[in-house]
């Protein structure tokens, strides 16, 4: 490693400790199935003195979709950016509690919060491709975080990566191409690709079909089944029918508190909650 250092003048990034896989807080019947691989508890977030989460407590297995449910304005897009610091760059922003994956404190002081944001990815909710081309959006990653040591290795983890996001065969010709002259579900299957470049464990997704028309989403919603094999998966959407089609637990919130949390099954034919059966059956929200 010595001789690595001194020739490229890089510290490789050392791997991160893993925990012991942990069924905590999964129901019984899902313990055999996943593990906890992100763990909130009692989390509060502050706006300034406006506390928009309340006492947040939910595990989220291992490569699963895990679907966050409610109105606007519920907590969930805040949510689901503090599973890997986003709201970190909003000023006067505060938390309490903690959030893990695999047993790591992300909020600990010292985080590598670059790290953790290629550990757990984001896709947002307006495709955003880089005013550069298909095969540079790609891999922008890669490059920026020396995670290739040629340009075949490179051009290799473009291809697995736009293959991964079910876009190569649809590209492969016009990668020196820009990518925002791509269909709008082209460009959201970019961004999900530069995502994956990166080799994330978590891919976190802020409504990433409410821009796109009905043939797009369904695309992106069929990726995401195939994805949750090899990746953790947290979706937030309004679409209720799309939680139900892509997701195997659904939280639902209301006005910044988590109000009930279960396999997407149960939460959308036998909810614990009123509220909750109120919300899914469309009688508010």
């Amino acid at each position: 490693m010595e001789d690595d250092v001194a020739r490229t003048g890089v510290i490789p990034r050392a791997t991160p400790p893993r925990v012991a896989a942990r069924e905590k807080e999964l129901p019984e019947g899902e313990k055999t199935a996943a593990v906890t691989k992100m763990d909130v508890r009692q989390l509060n977030f502050y706006y300034g003195r406006t506390r928009a989460l309340k006492d947040i407590t939910l595990a989220i297995p291992s490569s699963r979709v895990t679907a966050f449910i409610g109105p606007s304005g519920c907590g969930k897009s805040t949510l689901i950016r503090t599973l890997n610091r986003m709201n970190d760059i909003i000023p006067g922003v505060r938390i309490e509690g903690t959030i893990e994956l695999d047993g790591e404190d992300i909020y600990a002081p010292g985080t590598d919060v670059v790290l953790l944001r290629r550990r757990a990815g984001m896709v947002f909710q307006k495709p955003n491709p880089f005013p550069r081309s298909i095969f540079d959006n790609v891999a922008y990653g890669l490059r920026i975080n020396q995670m290739t040591k040629s340009k075949s290795e490179l051009a290799d983890r473009v291809e697995a990566s736009l293959r991964a996001a079910a876009l190569w065969d649809e590209v492969k010709d016009r990668l020196k191409s820009s990518a925002v002259d791509l269909s709008g579900g082209q460009q959201q299957r970019v961004c999900i690709a530069r995502a994956l470049a990166v080799e994330p464990e978590v891919v976190l997704m802020d409504e990433p079909t409410s821009a796109l028309d009905p043939l797009a989403t369904q695309k992106i919603e069929e990726l995401i089944v195939e994805l949750k094999t090899r990746y953790t998966i947290i979706i937030v959407t309004h679409n209720m029918q799309q939680a139900a089609r892509v997701s195997d637990r659904t939280a639902f919130f209301w006005l910044g508190e988590l109000i009930e949390y279960n396999p997407t099954e149960k939460i959308f034919t036998n909810p614990e909650n009123r509220m909750t059966e109120d919300y899914v059956t469309g009688r508010f929200g």
